[in-house]
């Protein structure tokens, strides 16, 4: 039985991501490019085919590929390093080509997510002092770029580490985007996201989406999804459930990278003017004043979208 090449994940199954305007509109003019091939190619352009994702850790780097993939109408199929790298000298190379000829294989085109991708496309090594392994990286990294070159359908890859990856791999992407950290407005749709069913007041969620400043959405949602465990489990488990104890039980089990620095709720703690100004019990999203946020809008009151398949 032939071993999976990769994680598959279809296209149903991809959530709209949050994004910051620049990115957003980076992506709609790389979606509107594919959708207009036809016209593209009556004046000798093709539409761009790799992108490369570049942000931290948690900044929604394999939501946001994944979403475009469904946008596309295409399964995802992730590539992790551990698919690519084997325990002996001389197999990258080759699952370089598996992963290729397997994506290849299928009949419905897949796009192909590269996650940690600096792992796999680091610098070439020329440093002499084990030249079997250098020997090994660089001849992988020519069969990559070959690769690349060939593959029909749409590739991705995202690193935390842009400055890590070989330029020869670099240039074979058309389109480079930085997935920064959420700003104001995306923390507030994010914590509005993630906290539903449950809601807070415009004044609220503003408060509370200043408080985690520098987090990631991936934290965010972590910390939202942990209160509404604690919610629904400590009734049950006869928990102190007021305001301040379940805020300190969170920021004591949902904690940031330690790379990251900590937001100033994580400074604060329940002492956080923002946790003051939170209800609690925590209301449900419809009983929520109409000052409320509505949903994802972006502050010119549009709907945050990148489109849908054509």
């Amino acid at each position: 039985m032939a071993r999976a090449f990769a994680e598959i994940v279809q296209p149903d199954e991809a959530i709209e991501p949050i994004l910051a305007r620049p990115v957003r509109q980076a992506l709609l003019e790389w979606l509107e490019e594919i959708w207009t091939e036809p016209e593209l190619m009556a004046v000798g352009v093709k539409p761009r085919r790799r992108a490369l994702f570049a942000g931290g850790a948690g900044t929604g780097k394999t939501t946001l590929a994944h979403h475009l993939a469904a946008r596309l109408g295409l399964p995802m199929a992730i590539v992790r390093p551990d698919d690519v790298y084997g325990r002996y000298l001389g197999t990258g190379t080759s699952n370089i080509k598996y992963v290729f000829d397997q994506a290849e294989a299928i009949e419905t085109p897949v796009l192909l997510f590269f996650d940690e991708f600096d792992t796999v496309a680091q610098k070439r090594m020329r440093s002499g002092v084990n030249e079997a392994a250098e020997h090994d990286h660089n001849a992988m990294i020519n069969t990559l770029l070959a690769r690349l070159d060939a593959y029909p359908s749409f590739i991705i890859a995202a690193t935390n580490s842009a400055q890590s990856i070989d330029e020869s791999v670099w240039r074979r992407f058309d389109i480079q985007i930085a997935i920064e950290l959420p700003g104001q407005f995306e923390r507030e749709r994010i914590l509005a996201r993630y906290l539903a069913p449950f809601g807070l007041g415009r004044e609220g969620l503003r408060h509370l989406a200043e408080a985690f400043a520098t987090a990631t959405p991936a934290l965010i949602r972590s910390w939202c999804e942990n209160l509404k465990r604690q919610i629904v489990v400590g009734p049950r488990c006869g928990w102190d459930m007021t305001k301040h104890a379940v805020v300190e039980r969170l920021i004591a089990a949902v904690q940031p990278h330690p790379d990251a620095g900590k937001p100033r709720l994580w400074s604060l703690g329940a002492k956080d003017h923002a946790v003051g100004m939170m209800p609690w019990p925590l209301p449900r999203s419809c009983d929520v004043p109409d000052d409320a946020p509505a949903g994802d809008r972006d502050d010119g009151g549009n709907v945050v979208r990148l489109g849908s398949t054509r």
